[in-house]
């Protein structure tokens, strides 16, 4: 390094100890005059908690209360200082109104009813501050209705697409099915279901379990005995199984004949879910010939095919066509 290049370093680093030699003298000087100014009284605005007490029994709010006020509060600078750093560790600060004695509605003219009960301005008298009045809201209007619980569905706005060359399986489980809702008996008597929030889950190539969140309700006063649910729902590769020994029913028989299917069984190709069709017995594919159809003319008889849900398609059925052996009933 070059003696310019050290002469500039030096500087800098003096300039750096200038500015920091000079913060310190600032911050001090501050505190200094923080300490000589906190002798002073002051009023400051607050934000101070509400809380509701002795909510009768078998009754809950029909209408949200704010949260806070906001409250003018006055004292030496250091106490109000003290107050504004700590306030949050505190959970002691807070305006208190008492539902005791009110029977279905009410409106608390706030600083009315703190003149009438000071000890419910809750304030901790080591922080040696004092109250003065409340600035916003004036009033809180009180509404209370009967306690209600109710069971009610999930209702689902998922939209699943898999990747090409899968298949859904099945409808989607939500787990729980029903949720309980608490609350006002107006607002719960008026609700039949809760909602999932929409959203579309593309290109999957496996299972999904998912947790989703329910819509919150409009309505902050009413409660969910769940807030999420799990969503799943069966996808697998797609495939072809061929499955003999299917049996054939003839529908709408005649009591006074003997009707039988020649062949009694049949075989095709089903497509669909890998696993699903791996399980899928013979039995669960209805073949079936309506014997309304029959004729003594007629030799051959098409089979009506219905395979349960899950399976995509069918083909290749084997035979096509049947007899109807038909013979009378001696009586």
């Amino acid at each position: 390094m070059n003696k310019e290049g050290k002469v500039k370093n030096v500087s800098s680093f003096f300039n750096w100890q200038d500015i920091s030699t000079a913060l310190s003298v600032t911050f001090l000087a501050f505190l200094l005059w923080l300490f000589v100014k906190s002798e002073d009284e002051y009023n400051i605005y607050y934000d101070i908690p509400i809380e509701i007490r002795n909510l009768p029994s078998s009754f809950v709010l029909n209408e949200e209360v704010p949260k806070t006020a906001k409250i003018q509060i006055k004292g030496q600078g250091r106490s109000l200082f003290k107050t504004l750093l700590l306030k949050r560790f505190f959970p002691e600060f807070k305006l208190v109104l008492d539902l005791e004695r009110i029977s279905e509605e009410y409106s608390f003219v706030l600083n009315d009813y703190f003149d009438q009960y000071p000890q419910k301005v809750v304030i901790p008298p080591s922080f040696d501050i004092s109250f003065v009045e409340v600035i916003h809201p004036s009033l809180i209007y009180i509404s209370l209705d009967e306690y209600k619980e109710k069971e009610v569905y999930v209702k689902t706005d998922i939209y699943v697409k898999p990747r090409l060359g899968y298949v859904l399986v099945g409808d989607p489980v939500i787990n729980p099915k029903y949720i309980k809702i608490t609350g006002s008996r107006n607002i719960v008597e008026n609700i039949e279901y809760v909602n999932i929030n929409p959203d579309s889950i593309l290109d999957i190539d496996g299972d999904i379990s998912i947790s989703l969140p329910l819509t919150p309700p409009a309505e902050k006063v009413l409660e969910y005995s769940h807030d999420k649910i799990i969503y799943s729902q069966s996808i697998q590769k797609i495939g072809e199984r061929i499955i003999s020994e299917i049996p054939v029913n003839v529908l709408n028989q005649d009591n006074n004949m003997r009707v039988f299917a020649s062949p009694q069984t049949v075989s095709l190709t089903v497509v669909g879910g890998n696993e699903f069709i791996s399980n899928l017995e013979p039995s669960a594919i209805e073949a079936s010939v309506d014997f309304h159809s029959w004729s003594e003319d007629v030799q051959f008889y098409e089979i009506e095919i219905n395979a349960p849900e899950g399976v995509i398609d069918w083909m290749d059925l084997s035979p096509m066509n049947i007899e109807l052996i038909v013979t009378q009933i001696n009586n």
